[in-house]
């Protein structure tokens, strides 16, 4: 698509406060697709006035129709599906199936559900002699990262409008064309003047102007935990509302009753997705030492044939990242069973598939998030060893358990501090509330928990 040269605020696409642009580039081959413009805090006041604005209105529109808003959306989204896989391919390097599956697929699911839920949701109840409301928090201030760049903004706009906030989006500048997209179709869905407004921009400026902004009662923020502690800084200063979805090193723990060649490539499969890029991968594979070569073997033929199938990563920072990660394995000995820093193309900002065994749960890349296609395998003696390791790091965002009886699996699952676990391989499900315990979060998003962040309680007694 053509990118916009102003911002979405108040129902029109506007002139930016400044010339200043931020150039999009494709990773795959290091070209530039197009620029947008970087927006200020001038920009990010207007488009919060027009949300505040807006907000009464729609706050008093019936839940049905809010209801019927979110499903135009999700319709929207539908018609223009290949545009979106398209785009998402174009600015963030995700081969093209993937992008139709996930990154275009996905979001239209969620769509879907919160359309539901706004017609469905008991906005309320009675509790003795008391009606008690949920009420919308008010204006939204939503910043989303690039590594699933639709997915989470309709994980954040879908709820807030269904609970009858109104929302301010600042998207990472690493992908705003998916964004500019997803206010096409909020327009084109009919969706009222104000209530969705877009401002693109840095993070540092816009970004920070968003989360510091008096006129915003809650901010909504995916991405690295240290950027989401200044944000939850920032909102604990002014007493405002905060939704943290951060960074993630899940463990991905196969007891020794499960059938291993399974495990050990639905485990390598769900890291290489969008190139290591999830903020969710089961990065950590925890094997029983009994099993552990086998499981080394496997893994190493299963990322083997990864080497064609995964795109690059999102920019040329985010490769010397993951390049460092490799290199700091290799420096406090863990062993490369395949992939390392060598380049796999010349150009395009890739990385190679990697394996690294021999990991101990200390070393760096056991316990810092690295977002590429690095898998750590790690080695337990028994199941509350296992335990300790799974819990063993500042983070509990997801995880997985392996066995062959599932509620051996389930037993082990209660105990881990993560906030989502997947049961031998258990299907996404669009529903399920999705976040972190420690420090990888507060809130939750998704399904009717991810509704409630946008909620507010009012109780009359009678």
């Amino acid at each position: 698509m053509k990118a916009h040269e102003g911002m979405y605020i108040d129902g029109a696409w506007r002139p930016a406060a400044t010339s200043e642009t931020i150039a999009v580039v494709n990773p795959a081959d290091e070209q530039v697709i197009g620029h947008v413009p970087a927006g200020t805090a001038e920009d990010v006041d207007a488009a919060v006035r027009a949300a505040r604005a807006a907000f009464r209105g729609w706050a008093a529109t019936p839940p049905a129709e809010r209801a019927a808003k979110i499903t135009a959306l999700r319709d929207v989204l539908v018609a223009r599906k290949d545009e979106v896989a398209e785009t998402v391919t174009a600015e963030l390097g995700a081969p093209l199936p993937f992008s139709q599956l996930v990154h275009a697929g996905v979001p239209v699911l969620v769509a879907g559900s919160y359309a539901e839920l706004a017609a469905t949701h008991p906005f309320e109840e009675k509790v003795g002699n008391s009606t008690v409301y949920a009420e919308p928090v008010g204006v939204v201030g939503a910043i989303t990262p690039w590594n699933y760049p639709l997915h989470q903004i309709v994980a954040k706009v879908a709820p807030a409008l269904a609970a009858g906030c109104t929302v301010v989006l600042k998207p990472a500048e690493d992908t705003p064309l998916t964004a500019q997209l997803f206010a096409e179709a909020v327009d084109a869905a009919g969706i009222p003047a104000g209530v969705f407004n877009l401002v693109t921009g840095l993070g540092p400026v816009a970004g920070q102007a968003l989360a510091e902004h008096a006129d915003v009662d809650l901010v909504s923020f995916t991405g690295s935990t240290a950027v989401g502690r200044r944000i939850g800084a920032t909102a604990g200063a002014a007493v405002k509302r905060v939704a943290l979805e951060l960074g993630g090193k899940s463990a991905n723990v196969i007891l020794p009753s499960a059938d291993l060649a399974k495990a050990v490539n639905v485990g390598i499969a769900n890291v290489m997705g969008n190139s290591g890029q999830t903020c969710s991968a089961w990065t950590r594979m925890l094997v029983h030492t009994d099993r552990y070569d086998e499981a080394v073997e496997l893994a190493q033929a299963a990322a083997a044939k990864y080497g064609d199938r995964i795109g690059p990563l999102v920019n040329a920072k985010q490769q010397a990242r993951v390049r460092g990660y490799i290199e700091k394995g290799v420096e406090e000995g863990a062993r490369i069973v395949t992939g390392g820093t060598e380049t796999p193309h010349e150009k395009g900002y890739y990385v190679a598939p990697t394996v690294f065994a021999d990991v101990t749960p200390e070393m760096t890349i056991a316990q810092e998030e690295i977002f590429g296609p690095v898998v750590s395998l790690i080695r337990y003696e028994d199941e509350d060893d296992a335990l300790r390791i799974a819990n063993g790091t500042v983070y509990g965002l997801a995880g997985a358990v392996w066995a062959g009886d599932e509620s051996e699996a389930v037993a082990f699952a209660r105990r881990m501090d993560t906030g989502q676990v997947d049961i031998n391989g258990g299907r996404f499900n669009p529903l399920a509330p999705f976040g972190g315990y420690k420090q990888s979060g507060v809130g939750r998003e998704l399904g009717a928990h991810g509704l409630s962040e946008y909620l507010q309680t009012k109780s009359l007694q009678f």
